[in-house]
């Protein structure tokens, strides 16, 4: 009989607001700063490792791969390494990764199309709290 992830940390139904919720380690992966971007690349076709890691500016080597294998791991990347010399060796989304690709990049794109206007919350609660804040020498 198989054991499932959820029996291990107490059964019942997935909770990310739980804090044993192993649903919460496929949300940090999903969501970190190079799943997010990996899957959005991953989105528009497969991609060598070289191409990808051009494609996702600023990503090292190292952090490339190990995203790359956390994902398939968690089913949402295949890698497709093909016996030629020399190795060459393709990656790509699943269904599974397809559907979380879609949702964060959805969010991705919410981010880029509402800069203009978190920038200017931001400016506003900086002046905000900077108006508030006591002068020097006043102790708080």
């Amino acid at each position: 009989m198989t054991v499932s992830i959820l029996d291990e940390v107490g059964g019942g139904r997935p909770d990310v607001n739980q804090q044993n919720c192993p649903s919460r380690l496929v949300l940090e992966h999903v969501t970190s700063r190079w799943g997010v971007l990996v899957l959005a690349a991953l989105l528009e076709r497969s991609y060598r490792f070289s191409e990808l890691r051009r494609t996702v500016g600023g990503v090292s080597e190292k952090m490339l791969a190990q995203t790359l294998q956390t994902l398939e791991r968690d089913g949402l990347v295949h890698r497709d390494a093909k016996p030629v010399i020399p190795p060459r060796v393709d990656y790509s989304l699943t269904p599974l990764g397809r559907e979380a690709a879609d949702q964060v990049w959805a969010l991705a794109r919410w981010a880029e199309q509402r800069l203009d206007t978190v920038e200017d919350s931001r400016r506003a609660y900086d002046e905000a709290r900077n108006q508030s804040a006591p002068g020097p020498g006043v102790r708080v």
